[in-house]
């Protein structure tokens, strides 16, 4: 009589060995990276063709000294930087960009900051109506409103006119070619900018948090400092640093309304570049803009992810 096998033994047995895992082919792990990279590739070569080998050109340029561009007889040297940090006209120049941009930050900052709490607490509806009415100037080239600020501002313009309609003021006040028609014109332009920036982070606030703090006694004043406020950091961080870069860079709203009684940096480059055509001095004012916009924004940054607000960014 043959004897009963066991088979429960070797069950177990293969039930505890271990599954050994199934590798994967080689070449499946080596060509992942190819299709994302072929998806890449146009815009990898439209920002090195259009933005990279520019720059690269012009910081080339702006360590020539001399009138000859290229070839042997070129002189490689700092004078250029050194004449920049040594002359006080391009100091002050420089000032003055960064001063205008600060200012038309806080404008933008005052006057869009209760156009998003608006914005955050209307319905869906209205909330659609003053977007379009935000997006609506950016349809509009900026020469076209500059020039419409530039009837409003003029001495015997409307705002002027009015103002001494209303005895307010007895001589027209000097409004165009100011530093003040440059800030306005900057404020009207990037306006949007700020004003979309501060919404996207009022979105992301829990109505329940301003109701928690309604029932445990705060003011609205209270609840807006406490909370509202500090939540919307990151917002008001993202339009600040855009409309700072951005006006650190304009030419047109400076030029039309300023003018040569406002020279600032973009102003005074182009006056290098095309009207003196001094290539390699106006190469390396454009790159102390730069330094200049790059570094303000960095640490500008760095303040409020490693201040008071660090905890909002994470």
């Amino acid at each position: 009589m043959e004897p009963i096998r066991s088979y429960a033994s070797q069950e177990i047995e293969k039930d505890i060995n271990p599954i050994e895992p199934q590798k994967e082919p080689k070449f499946k792990k080596r060509k992942v990276w190819i299709p994302g990279l072929l998806l890449l590739t146009p815009i990898l070569l439209f920002i090195f063709g259009f933005f990279v080998i520019p720059m690269l050109y012009i910081l080339y340029l702006s360590f020539i000294s001399t009138d000859n561009l290229g070839g042997a007889d070129a002189v490689y040297s700092l004078k250029n930087y050194t004449q920049i940090f040594t002359d006080s006209y391009y100091l002050s120049s420089l000032w003055l960009t960064v001063k205008i941009s600060l200012y038309s930050v806080l404008v933008s900052l005052f006057l869009g900051y209760p156009v998003a709490m608006t914005m955050a607490k209307s319905s869906p509806r209205v909330r659609g109506y003053i977007t379009l009415l935000i997006v609506s100037p950016l349809l509009v080239s900026i020469v076209v409103r500059n020039f419409g600020w530039y009837l409003l501002l003029l001495p015997n313009g409307t705002i002027n006119q009015t103002l001494m309609a209303l005895g307010i003021i007895d001589t027209p006040l000097k409004l165009l070619f100011s530093e003040i028609g440059v800030i306005i014109g900057l404020s009207n332009a990037y306006l949007p900018f700020m004003i979309l920036s501060i919404v996207a982070s009022l979105y992301n606030i829990d109505p329940s948090l301003d109701k928690a703090g309604a029932i445990l006694g705060a003011s609205p004043f209270r609840r807006f400092f406490s909370i509202t406020l500090p939540l919307s950091i990151p917002g008001i961080v993202s339009g600040c640093i855009l409309v700072f870069s951005l006006s650190m860079s304009a030419y047109v709203t400076p030029a039309l309304m300023g003018g040569a009684n406002v020279p600032v940096m973009p102003v005074v480059i182009y006056d290098q570049i095309n009207n003196l055509l001094h290539w390699t001095f106006g190469s390396a004012l454009s790159y102390i803009l730069l330094a200049t916009t790059v570094i303000s924004v960095a640490v500008f940054t760095r303040m409020f992810e490693k201040g008071k607000f660090k905890e909002v960014f994470r």
